[in-house]
């Protein structure tokens, strides 16, 4: 069998999730989501399609802006998994510093499963 994607392109595109999250990129954002995307927040309900996944990144998200530092990137065959930390402040102005683990499971070259943990506040 024969891989269509290698882990460096699959590490590539998380990474770019990233760089466009934290800069507002909505639409190049979204792009890297597959129609059938299933976003699974820890304490959230699921986020299933990219529908809903637009309503949550223009109105649904607590976080208004800040930035994530990555400080491990793993990949498998079609999967990566991230840790790191992120330092933000919410819609409601209060400043956060958290440690998230994320999983992003892709197929056809876009993330069709999205996992975030947040292990906790204090980084």
């Amino acid at each position: 069998m024969q891989r269509s994607i290698t882990r460096e392109s699959l590490e590539t595109l998380v990474r770019s999730y990233y760089d466009h999250v934290d800069a507002g990129h909505l639409e190049a954002l979204l792009a890297l989501f597959h129609d059938d995307i299933e976003y699974e927040r820890q304490g959230t309900p699921t986020i299933v399609g990219l529908p809903a996944l637009r309503a949550f990144y223009e109105s649904g998200r607590v976080i208004a802006d800040g930035a994530h530092r990555l400080d491990q990137v793993l990949s498998g065959d079609d999967w990566v998994a991230v840790r790191g930390r992120f330092e933000g402040r919410l819609r409601d102005g209060e400043e956060v510093r958290l440690r998230f683990t994320d999983w992003h499971h892709v197929r056809d070259g876009k993330i069709i499963r999205r996992e975030t943990l947040f292990p906790g506040r204090t980084v």
